[in-house]
């Protein structure tokens, strides 16, 4: 489990950023006619928006078959 979550980190740490910053979204800008499909209601919006931050933390992931190329030239 350990592992799992060192491997993992920044795709956590991007997903909670991003659950805050779309519940944020939603508290202070929302959607006031209801018919917005993610602002709408707040579940949607934090759950895009963990998606959205882990996505976009998970960028700045090194892969470990680039660190192993660049070592060896």
């Amino acid at each position: 489990m350990k592992k799992l979550l060192t491997e993992n980190k920044l795709y956590i740490i991007g997903a909670i950023a991003g659950a805050a910053a779309g519940y944020a979204y939603w508290y202070y800008v929302g959607c006031a006619s209801g018919t917005c499909g993610i602002t709408s209601k707040p579940l949607n919006s934090t759950l895009y928006g963990a998606l959205m931050g882990s996505l976009f933390f998970g960028l700045f992931k090194k892969n470990k078959v680039q660190e192993q190329t660049n070592k060896n030239n």
